[in-house]
């Protein structure tokens, strides 16, 4: 018989192959086995949503590091105490930064130092970076914070 009845019509396993029947039975085979993958995945990890739906404080928690940083710019700042001689070169840079843009870059700045003649100008700008007078943006400038300066130098 071959597979092949009196009529012409295939059946067992001659018409699987005739019809791909064992590349659907294997992408279909595929197609469930991920599926029950995806799901024990997702039935192993339900415990830790559980957990997060029990106690929202450890969501806070998760978040904290964002707040955490806005809860610093919101405590009052440690200024440092400088001495007279300190306050002095202070003043004398911020007479310099006021010839600049709001966006200071340090090489222009230890170049208009220096062309000025003010003294020990890397040493004296990193005494102006310690103490919070000249911060450090995210692009790589430095800006001038005058509250800082009135309250460091007063």
């Amino acid at each position: 018989m071959n597979g092949v009845d009196a009529v012409g019509v295939l059946y067992g396993l001659e018409a699987i192959n005739a019809h791909n029947g064992w590349a659907i039975s294997i992408v279909g085979v595929t197609i469930v086995f991920t599926g029950l993958v995806a799901l024990s995945a997702l039935i192993s990890q339900l415990h830790k949503l559980v957990a997060l739906y029990d106690n929202p404080g450890r969501i806070k928690k998760l978040f904290a590091s964002k707040s955490g940083s806005a809860a610093k710019a919101g405590t009052p700042k440690k200024y440092m105490v400088l001495t007279e001689a300190q306050k002095q070169i202070c003043r004398q840079y911020n007479l310099l930064a006021q010839t600049m843009d709001d966006a200071i870059s340090l090489p222009k700045f230890l170049r208009m130092a220096e062309l000025s003649g003010l003294n020990d100008p890397h040493a004296n700008i990193n005494l102006l970076i310690k103490s919070g007078i000249l911060c450090a943006d995210k692009q790589g400038y430095f800006t001038w914070d005058e509250d800082i300066f009135i309250r460091t130098t007063s």
